[in-house]
């Protein structure tokens, strides 16, 4: 079960969206989404129909099948939502007129939240090889 809105999770599918490339699968189901993004499958439904840049493929039986591609808007939307608090007006607005700063922006914050990730990981690392020092906070 996803944990929804947790900043373990949201490592992770960022950490995961960067190597979507990379993995084998070439589309993947709502279910797939929702647990690689940590966002109820609702909350995927509803965004496609509010954001025009949402449009996952359907087959013959309604299905929804997400490419990486997809995942990454999806991720931007996420950004601007829930991480920037933009109402879904002005996260489409965004979108709409200043695509490109919303990606470099979005590129951006995704490689601090890398670098923070890796301080972090350091720091636990040398909190444990030097337990009796204390950690500058």
């Amino acid at each position: 079960m996803p944990c929804y809105n947790q900043p373990a999770k949201l490592l992770i599918y960022i950490n995961l969206c960067k190597s979507m490339r990379e993995l084998d699968k070439k589309f993947y189901k709502i279910g797939d989404v929702s647990e690689i993004l940590g966002i109820p499958e609702s909350t995927l439904r509803y965004w496609e129909s509010q954001f025009t840049i949402i449009k996952p493929r359907r087959n013959k039986k309604n299905i929804r099948y997400y490419t990486p591609s997809d995942i990454e808007t999806i991720s931007k939307v996420y950004y601007l939502v829930k991480e920037k608090g933009l109402k879904l007006d002005a996260a489409q607005a965004q979108i709409r007129h200043n695509r490109d700063g919303v990606d470099k922006r979005f590129v951006a914050i995704e490689q601090l939240k890398d670098i923070k990730q890796q301080l972090q990981a350091f720091q636990s690392a040398l909190d444990e090889l030097f337990p009796d020092i204390p950690a500058a906070k």
